[in-house]
């Protein structure tokens, strides 16, 4: 207990000519995904689709990860000492790996995810790609200026390696090479030269023979290779600023170049035979998807950004693209400044998404008819006009409901009417089903529609209650259409408190709700109607305030008697007087004393001074012994509210404890 002290001594010599005491005041459709992949690098990408998993060489940590197609890792394959390319029997039950610090490919079981065999190369240093024609697995090797083909028999049961199978042009290290689909072709392109050389072969069991050798136009630093679906075609993606680009088989002649901005890192080619292709520049990292033929990206796919200390998008990993051998989905890798990788999986790559809005008046009146427009657009155009479906949803049909089906104009503009039978936001959504050449869309317009007002009254405002007044309260609500439920909500004064939901519910047949309240603070009312298809919400506030408990009782008398009309405490003039002040607690709390001398006929001041409240709701205060008899002195506690700490309750004076001091 905390002991403080006020002097009656004191208060005797203020009647003298003494200083009087100064008061102290002291808040349906699977969607396209990012997974982070937890690897430290990634050197390849392979697609399972038998047993739906991604297989990733991570050259750094001598790992493959494995994940499912969401990147969730499902296991890690170890001790694969700078493990770079990979490449999936045709059943997918074998996965290769170019295992490069040892100069090994490594054979894994896919569906136990253990290596089960390891082939030395014969001399063929560093294998860097793989490719899978037919039983034949090709591979690229050697180091900077010496790089060549080999295969391997994988049907033998001790493979032996067919190795320098390189033609008429020596690659500046070991090439990036493809297979064409029926396992007839294939190609090599150099990843170290400017000059952007690449060869085609033809391809008889695990001999390949040069059809053509040549320079292209257009790229260089080649970056990855991909057939078109019947072998008449070549992409390359090529770094140093070459954009991707298309060549013919015949000769390496240029089809096509794809406005990617140029840094092509990746490009993969559906059995359909759509191209995805990918840019690495950290100012436009995206991937494209076009229709085969067409240079017009009929899917745009940004990286996104997520580094933290750099301004720069995230950038496609070089050769990191690859869709599921049926064409569904498409993958690709980014990595970002901090060297964060993440597995990007795209769900509707084959359609384009067409370009779709709705345009809504901002308000409108209540079963008033209003008019919506709008233009649905694509890239791939449609061939006839489509049907959009409308759906209402508002106060009464949360869920939405389908009101119109609306069928395009030539130019795939449309409007329609419509009638809204209630009020408040009511939102339309037009919707497009989508077809084999266009992805499902929909777009959203809100109209704020008319309501009427209503009447809401909460009773006693300002009114002021002693402490522990049990209150009741009554909030009346008007006319409204079908909701008559009110909330009442009581904010006490003070941050300990949060505002709170004291009574919910329907009002009476009088339109009446009511609760009953303890009050010990002051207090924030609120009666809340939250509105209906035709009537407005509204919200009423009251204030009600709540007088502090505040008592005093002084202890150390030797008797209590009465003088007059008063109680009096009988102290002798030598005896030290306490008095104790009981009050409701609250943080930081003060409570003032005031002390008054009876001399002249009347009652005068003998000082004022504030005490921290205790935190039990108690604070004794030593007042020294009087000193001379025959004095009357009578004392009170006082919550001043601003002065005492807080506002949390309304002031509130205790009654007057008289005093008596005798010999």
């Amino acid at each position: 207990m905390r002991r403080r002290a006020l002097s009656t001594a004191t208060a005797v010599a203020v009647l003298a000519g003494s200083a009087a005491l100064g008061v102290a005041g002291s808040g349906t459709a699977v969607a396209d995904s990012a997974k982070a992949l937890g690897v430290k690098s990634v050197g390849d990408m392979a697609v399972d689709g038998v047993h739906k998993r991604i297989y990733l060489s991570d050259p750094q940590s001598d790992a493959i990860v494995v994940t499912d197609y969401a990147g969730a890792q499902l296991r890690r394959i170890t001790g694969l000492d700078g493990v770079r390319g990979l490449a999936l029997s045709a059943d997918s039950s074998r996965l290769y790996a170019a295992v490069t610090d040892t100069d090994t490919i490594a054979e894994i079981d896919t569906a136990a995810g253990t290596t089960v065999g390891s082939y030395a190369l014969g001399g063929a240093d560093a294998p860097l790609d793989l490719a899978v024609a037919g039983d034949v697995l090709w591979f690229s090797y050697g180091p900077s200026g010496d790089g060549a083909l080999g295969s391997l028999d994988t049907t033998q049961p001790t493979p032996e390696p067919a190795l320098g199978q390189k033609g008429s042009y020596t690659f500046y290290g070991a090439p990036v090479i493809a297979v064409s689909p029926d396992g007839k072709e294939l190609a090599a392109g150099d990843p170290n030269t400017s000059g952007g050389v690449a060869a085609v072969y033809d391809l008889s069991g695990t001999t390949a023979t040069e059809r053509v050798v040549k320079g292209l136009e257009g790229a260089s630093f080649h970056r990855q290779l991909a057939f078109s679906p019947d072998g008449t075609e070549l992409f390359v993606a090529g770094g140093s600023g070459s954009a991707p680009s298309a060549y013919a088989t015949t000769d390496l002649s240029p089809v096509r170049t794809y406005p990617a901005g140029g840094f092509g890192s990746a490009v993969a080619v559906s059995p359909s035979g759509n191209v995805a292709e990918g840019s690495s520049p950290s100012y436009d990292s995206t991937v494209h998807v076009y229709r085969p033929g067409g240079t017009t990206a009929i899917r745009s796919y940004a990286l996104g950004h997520t580094s933290t200390i750099s301004s720069g998008d995230d950038t496609l990993v070089p050769g990191a693209v690859a869709w599921t051998p049926d064409g569904s989905l498409l993958f690709a890798v980014s990595d970002n400044y901090e060297g964060a990788f993440r597995l990007h999986t795209y769900t509707d790559p084959n359609r384009t998404a067409p370009t779709l809005t709705v345009n809504a008046p901002s308000t409108a009146t209540r079963a008033t008819s209003l008019t919506a427009t709008g233009k649905i657009s694509s890239v791939v155009p449609f061939t006839a006009p489509v049907q959009l479906t409308v759906t209402r949803s508002d106060l009464e049909t949360p869920s939405g409901k389908v009101v119109k089906t609306v069928t395009t104009k030539a130019d795939g503009t449309y409007s329609f009417t419509d009638t809204p039978p209630a009020g408040g936001k009511v939102t339309y959504k037009v919707s497009y089903a989508g077809d084999a050449d266009h992805a499902p869309v929909s777009k959203s317009d809100a109209v704020e529609v008319s309501r009427n007002s209503t009447t809401l009254t909460l009773n006693k405002n300002k009114n002021v209650y002693e402490y522990g007044s049990d209150v009741t309260f009554t909030a009346h609500l008007g006319t409204t259409y079908k909701n008559r439920k009110v909330d009442i909500y009581a904010n006490p004064y003070g941050s300990d408190r949060p505002n709170k939901l004291v009574k919910s519910g329907t009002v009476n047949s009088s339109g009446n709700l009511s609760v009953t309240l303890d009050l010990t603070r002051d207090v924030t009312l609120s009666a809340v109607f939250a509105g209906d298809a035709r009537y407005k919400p509204k919200t009423v506030t009251n204030t009600v305030y709540t007088r502090a408990r505040s008592s005093v009782t002084p202890s150390n008398h030797y008797k209590t008697g009465t003088i007059g009309s008063h109680k009096y405490y009988w102290f002798h003039k030598s005896s030290t007087i306490y008095v104790t002040t009981s009050m409701n607690y609250y943080t930081g709390r003060q409570f003032r004393l005031d002390l008054q001398v009876y001399a002249g006929g009347a009652w005068r001041s003998g000082g004022s001074e504030y005490f921290n409240l205790g935190t039990a709701g108690t604070t004794k205060v030593n007042m020294g012994a009087v000193g001379a008899s025959g004095y009357k002195f009578r004392v009170r506690a006082v919550y001043v509210n601003g002065s005492s700490g807080d506002n949390v309750n309304t002031t509130k004076y205790s009654s007057w404890k008289y005093l008596y001091s005798t010999n």
